[in-house]
């Protein structure tokens, strides 16, 4: 216990320093939520990826995969696919877009932007969907991080969960996005080393590959089949989550601040690698954990990661191993929280009370707001038994439902307007919230949310922005601008 306390002691002074060090590089609010539009490919391409797989990466995927087999598979291969089509399709020309749209830094601003609103409504509307959903998410990583800490120090699930809020909370408001992206790049190669080495050390001492899945088997076959376990309904709803990342701000925003549109090919790249080998790492956990517990058991397959680097590992390389799966919760809960901030002081403080507040004020608020979230949602997660999944499956479809249609037509539809625009936020966050209390019905509503979400916002959009004024010529030569860039 002593070994992993210095060794997770090393790691948070790690995180507090990269934070100090991007503290005297954050000067505006411009700098504090997108870093200045300075990210480099690697830390763009690793930032996206540690913030968006959160502790599930490292616990819940392996344990599902441990509990039920390879029907579990369906899951990393949406998110694969999804991920992939938001950086082939959406992250250049988001890039170029948010620049050419009065250097938006936020995405309610770029909404606001790119529709010519006068009003302002849209974007208090996408700041309000935004507070509400992130800071359910931002819960789910506090309830992950007071159950690691309470498990593997033995301290009160309370205590465990203040201690988390604690060092995201220091981070985020000394350094702000800087900060997050430096430290999320280092925690994604520490997230990337974990889930090879724990399923190699594994193999290694199972034998071989053929041993591991004739031990699945006899187990029972069903463990090995794919499509055994579920159905055509359960397989969409798991592909659907791929749906969400192109409406997910905190990953659409590291698409934002990458220092220029051709660095995006070099993020791909990168980023989609560390991704495929990081699921592939975690389906193989679970799966040798099947076939090493095959006689021995184990009460909690969600914590299969953690048993088998006590197992396996010395307690320093078992503390690194750990430290890993807090880095996952922290790289998404410190993302969220300065999303839900920058909705809060950019899109609402700024806009409407205080269009002449200086930078200063700007940072100090930014800085406040984010202790205040972080306050609710440690209220949300105050119960240990709170449920992870449920918590980032309703957030994931409410934000993916809500602003993915909208980016995606307000970057490749002409014809799309500001009434469309409203139209495919309310139709999707209405969706979300209306369809899981219709799946007592079955059948079709039984599908996980964020497809009907989806589906439903993008005919509104395109319905209603036929049916009002066309785009004006404005926004049409702006259009045409960001198309042109896009090519080049």
């Amino acid at each position: 216990m002593s070994i992993l306390t210095v060794v997770f002691v090393i790691y948070i002074a790690i995180i507090f320093s990269l934070g100090i060090c991007s503290y005297f590089y954050t000067k505006n609010l411009n700098d504090y939520m997108l870093g200045g539009r300075s990210l480099s490919g690697p830390i763009a391409a690793l930032g996206a990826g540690a913030s968006d797989m959160s502790s599930w990466l490292l616990l819940a995927l392996p344990g599902a995969v441990m509990l039920h087999g390879l029907n579990q598979i369906w899951l990393p291969l949406g998110l694969a696919l999804g991920a992939y089509l938001n950086w082939q399709f959406v992250a250049k020309r988001l890039r170029i877009y948010t620049e050419v749209a009065k250097d938006s830094i936020t995405i309610p601003a770029y909404f606001e932007n790119r529709f010519h609103d006068k009003t302002g409504f849209i974007r208090l509307l996408t700041a309000i969907v935004i507070l509400i959903f992130f800071t359910f998410y931002t819960a789910s990583g506090f309830v992950a991080g007071g159950l690691l800490f309470s498990s593997t120090f033995g301290i009160s699930y309370a205590a465990g969960l203040g201690l988390t809020a604690a060092i995201i909370l220091i981070y985020t408001c000394i350094g702000g996005f800087l900060a997050i992206s430096w430290i999320d790049f280092f925690q994604g190669c520490l997230m990337f080393l974990a889930l090879i080495l724990v399923p190699v050390v594994v193999l290694y001492h199972i034998g071989s590959i053929n041993t591991a899945l004739t031990d699945v088997a006899q187990q029972s076959p069903v463990y090995l089949d794919a499509f055994k376990g579920t159905s055509i309904i359960g397989v969409l709803s798991l592909f659907a989550w791929g749906l969400g990342y192109f409406g997910q701000p905190h990953i659409l925003v590291r698409f934002m601040a990458t220092k220029t549109a051709r660095s995006i090919p070099q993020a791909q790249f990168i980023c989609m690698t560390w991704m495929c080998i990081a699921l592939l790492g975690a389906v193989f956990t679970g799966l040798f954990g099947l076939a090493y517990f095959s006689s021995k058991g184990l009460s909690n397959p969600e914590t299969i990661f953690i048993v088998l680097s006590n197992t396996f590992f010395n307690p320093w390389i078992a503390g690194v191993l750990l430290a890993a799966v807090l880095s996952a919760t922290m790289s998404t809960a410190s993302a969220q929280l300065l999303a839900s901030s920058s909705a809060v002081v950019e899109d609402f403080y700024h806009k409407f009370f205080r269009p002449k507040a200086s930078t200063t004020e700007l940072l100090f608020s930014s800085r406040i707001v984010v202790f205040l979230i972080a306050i609710v949602a440690l209220l949300l997660a105050a119960n240990p038994k709170s449920s992870i999944l449920n918590l980032v499956g309703y957030a994931w479809a409410g934000l993916g439902a809500s602003f993915g249609p909208v980016v995606l037509l307000s970057l490749f539809w002409r014809r799309m307007n500001l009434a469309g625009a409203f139209a495919g936020i309310i139709t999707g966050a209405l969706t979300v919230l209306i369809w899981p209390h219709l799946k007592f019905l079955g059948g079709v509503f039984e599908l996980y949310e964020l497809l009907p979400g989806f589906v439903f916002a993008v005919v509104s959009i395109v319905t209603v922005s036929l049916l009002a004024k066309p785009a004006t010529v404005l926004m049409s030569k702006e259009y045409e601008h960001v198309a042109k860039l896009s090519q080049s």
